[in-house]
């Protein structure tokens, strides 16, 4: 059974949230606009407005990821010993100030430093706000994960929307913009989410490391709910490439990510609450990744094609192959969520929360990389040209 009231779609679903929980995914879809309002077009202000080399590009991109996922443990065990909303807090306030450098400053060293100080503020609060959550939502939490799913996926719909608007008129009115999402999170958190008590730990921060470290049944739970960060991978890889591949076009690209966007809005809610009451979460992770992987079969359809004379036609397979990916992905993320503290601890759950996310990112780091995509055209192997939907914008790390 499912304690607390029923959940039959979104708007019930959110409506059923504490007034924690419920800050806390507005919150998150407040992060997903601003950082999806900017880094997604940083890669081409920085080669056509600055003037930096594709490497120098890479190297500002790589900074970021690594400085936010080598931080993933150390953000985790700072929520565990200080407290979920301190740590929410100084993310937030953090990304104010790394993308007011963004705004202010044009040499390498102050991009770099804008770049360090994004990743190092999603390090702070990613593991932190999972920490709340789950505290918050006890014999819950896939329901309350999967409405906060839906409001990341609504934040990263409309993000590069936003930015592709602003960008209009110059990237640094983006990155003020976005200076002035995450200083109104900063003063909402301040104002309202109330503090939850922090537990004393017995252990030392290495003593709880080699906690999480040493066991084994996490350790296998994180390798094998890496796989599904390895597949998301490739949600910003395979199916991007294939669909401009058979059609030619880069419309098919939004066109892939606007589908699997709507379907995680539309079904992710209502999805978790019809597996969770047929099956185990464990169960539910299984078959969800089996779905995941269920996605590639469609482009055995469309492999054979030939660009660009299969016409829109093409793309279709690539769409259903989307559609059926994006509902696995659905199934596995609200379940990994809910069974992480139960195979982990409840008392050191932002330590746990930040090992698995830590190892997942490294899985994901061995799969072939987006970035240098970023400034290159695959069709004309030439850069990127501007334009108001980049596909550029929807490569996305693990966790924004």
């Amino acid at each position: 059974m499912i304690a607390g009231p029923d959940i039959t779609g979104e708007a019930a679903g959110f409506r059923s949230l504490s007034g924690p929980a419920r800050l806390l995914v507005v919150n998150q879809f407040g992060i997903n606009v601003g950082f999806y309002m900017v880094l997604p077009f940083l890669a081409t202000y920085l080669t056509d407005d600055l003037g930096y080399g594709a490497a120098l590009v890479g190297l500002v991109l790589g900074v970021r990821n690594l400085s936010q996922q080598g931080l993933f443990l150390v953000g985790g065990s700072a929520a565990d010993r200080l407290g979920c909303r301190p740590m929410i807090i100084a993310g937030c306030a953090l990304r104010v100030v790394a993308f007011g450098c963004f705004a202010l400053f044009t040499s390498l060293p102050g991009i770099v430093l804008a770049a360090v100080l994004t990743g190092v503020a999603g390090a702070l609060f990613n593991p932190a706000v999972r920490t709340y959550l789950t505290h918050e939502s006890p014999g819950r939490r896939a329901e309350v994960f999967a409405v906060f799913n839906v409001f990341a996926h609504a934040g990263a719909l409309v993000g590069p929307l936003l930015g592709a608007l602003l960008l209009l008129a110059d990237f640094r009115m983006v990155a003020l913009v976005a200076c002035a999402v995450f200083a109104a999170l900063t003063a909402a958190q301040l104002a309202v989410l109330p503090p939850r008590a922090v537990e004393r730990q017995e252990r030392g921060v290495l003593g709880s490391w080699w906690e999480v470290a040493t066991n084994r049944r996490f350790v296998a739970f994180t390798l094998f709910g890496s796989a599904y960060f390895a597949l998301y991978n490739q949600l910003y890889l395979t199916f991007p490439l294939e669909a401009e591949r058979v059609t030619g076009g880069v419309w098919s690209v939004s066109a892939v990510f606007v589908v699997s966007t709507v379907i995680g809005i539309a079904c992710s809610v209502r999805l978790t609450r019809w597996c969770r009451a047929r099956w185990p979460a464990g169960r539910c992770v299984a078959g969800g990744l089996v779905v995941m992987g269920a996605g590639f079969l469609p482009q055995l359809v469309s492999a054979p094609l030939t660009p660009p004379a299969a016409g829109i036609a093409a793309v279709l397979p690539v769409l259903a192959g989307t559609v059926i990916f994006t509902l696995g992905m659905a199934v596995t993320n609200p379940f990994v969520m809910d069974l992480l503290p139960v195979v982990g601890s409840e008392r050191l759950a932002g330590t746990y929360y930040g090992f698995f996310y830590l190892v997942s990112a490294l899985v994901t780091a061995g799969c072939p990389r987006w970035s240098a995509r970023w400034s290159t055209c695959p069709t004309t192997g030439g850069p990127r040209p501007r334009r108001w939907w980049p596909s550029a914008c929807w490569a996305r790390p693990v966790s924004p």
